[in-house]
């Protein structure tokens, strides 16, 4: 990883898959499992092949997935090391021209080959925040570390971390307090529904500064069920959006189970309603 070793690339791709096509089949496995259309794997070291090909967009989402190991985290943060072959000391050096030189980066890695040209995956953490950048098709070294640079100090000075999930639950208190009441459950046995938010979409988003104050939170409901309801039962769900598109949702569950009324249920109350009448009129 650290000085693009291809020949250890090839041994641990045989080794893992017992050849070069089984472990390509791993790779593209894993791909599927992530959910990448426009990426395909044949070989281990991604030298030019027709059939070998991936986007920007699908690197970043692939990075983010192998940022997550914390050996791979940590190789990818290594300037250098030293290593033995055959009992002879050797140093080897990242090839990254941004790790230690530039606030934040802790990885990832450089790439070139004659069709891709040259390529750069930056991991860059400031304030507990981390941007992926992914630079392709440079023709110099130095453009791919310029343009590198360009993107990651953009990115830093013109977006900010918004709290979704407050805005989420600002939103479902205010519920509570007024819409919660509106629902009616038709047939149900006299039981008090009680709500509460499922699982959000989006907990923190980056949002283009220039945009939060297009941010916009709102709620749908149903007003009418029919008993009975299932625990966990989606009745709603909370919206955050920016021009019309959703970047964050969480549905509103009932948590208890609220019964339809009975035979012996609906009997009781007609009484218990001539009974106030008859209360009433004397």
């Amino acid at each position: 990883m650290l000085c693009s070793g291809n020949d250890a690339a090839v041994a641990l791709a045989e080794h893992v898959g017992g050849d070069i096509e089984g472990f390509a089949a791993l790779m593209n496995k894993k791909a599927n499992e992530l959910n990448l259309t426009t990426t395909n794997f044949v070989t281990p070291h991604g030298l030019d092949s027709n059939e070998h090909y991936t986007t920007a967009y699908e690197l970043a989402r692939i990075t983010d997935y192998a940022l997550q190991n914390k050996k791979f985290a940590t190789i990818v943060n290594t300037k250098s090391t030293s290593i033995n072959i055959n009992g002879v000391p050797r140093t080897i050096s990242n090839t990254n021209e941004l790790l230690g030189n530039l606030e934040g980066v802790n990885g990832v890695k450089t790439g070139f080959t004659n069709n891709a040209l040259r390529c750069l995956v930056t991991s860059t953490t400031r304030n507990g925040h981390q941007i992926i950048c992914v630079v392709l098709g440079a023709d110099t070294k130095k453009i791919r570390t310029e343009d590198s640079i360009k993107l990651i100090e953009y990115a830093f000075a013109n977006y900010e971390y918004v709290n979704i999930k407050e805005k989420i639950e600002e939103e479902f208190e205010k519920f509570l307090q007024k819409d919660c009441n509106k629902i009616k459950i038709n047939k149900s046995k006299n039981i008090i529904p009680q709500f509460e938010l499922a699982n959000i979409s989006n907990e923190e988003l980056p949002i283009q500064k220039e945009e939060i104050y297009k941010l916009n939170t709102s709620l749908q409901c149903e007003e009418y069920l029919q008993a009975p309801t299932n625990v966990n039962q989606t009745i709603g769900s909370i919206n955050v959006t920016i021009n019309d598109k959703q970047i964050a949702s969480a549905n509103i569950i009932i948590k208890n189970e609220v019964q339809k009324k009975n035979i012996l249920d609906n009997f009781l109350e007609i009484l218990s309603n001539y009974t106030s009448y008859l209360e009433k009129s004397i």
